[in-house]
């Protein structure tokens, strides 16, 4: 993921902002990591340059895994 891509996304739960805590990466290039949200106190990780911004919340866009009826 590049650095500048942060100014473009959001918590998918509150819209908020999210804070970038970068593991391996360089000045551009975030390779592993996380984004947290402060509001929701949710982390959201990063692996492989790729961010997983799925809800983490039952309130959140689709249903948890085996809850259809």
């Amino acid at each position: 993921m590049k650095r500048s891509t942060l100014a473009f996304l959001c918590c998918p739960d509150c819209k908020g902002e999210l804070v970038l805590t970068v593991t391996d990466g360089d000045e551009q290039v975030v390779r592993k990591g996380k984004l947290h949200c402060p509001v929701c106190l949710i982390d959201y990780p990063i692996e492989d340059g790729i961010p997983d911004l799925l809800s983490r919340t039952r309130s959140g866009w689709g249903s948890p895994p085996g809850s259809r009826k």
